[in-house]
């Protein structure tokens, strides 16, 4: 019987969609990250039991940028995010990778 050789997801990522720090990978991890950022800001929202509106009125935008940002079709600003998650009464952090190996973490 053949053994079967299994590849990682990061095998896969980078034969399927662009090896790290291409901008084919690029486009995708922010693609990726904006998704998942939009499924726990619609998680957080109906855990508070806010609709769309309300949320969208509490920090001043239409429902449909809530709407935007939960489907990971927006590329909100950092302000904008920010705001959404303190309205929910979130903790937002942002880490930044430096190539040297050193880390930036802004809370």
């Amino acid at each position: 019987m053949k053994k079967r050789k299994y590849k990682t997801l990061s095998e896969l990522e980078d034969k399927y969609i662009g090896e790290q720090g291409t901008p084919e990978r690029e486009q995708y991890e922010f693609e990726l990250s904006m998704e998942i950022l939009g499924e726990k800001l619609k998680k957080i929202r109906k855990d508070k039991n806010l609709t769309q509106e309300q949320l969208g009125k509490l920090i001043g935008v239409q429902k449909a940028q809530i709407s935007k940002l939960e489907s990971g079709a927006s590329s909100a600003t950092i302000s904008t995010i920010t705001k959404v998650f303190k309205a929910l009464k979130a903790k937002v952090k942002f880490q930044i990778d430096i190539e040297e190996g050193t880390e930036l973490a802004v809370h």
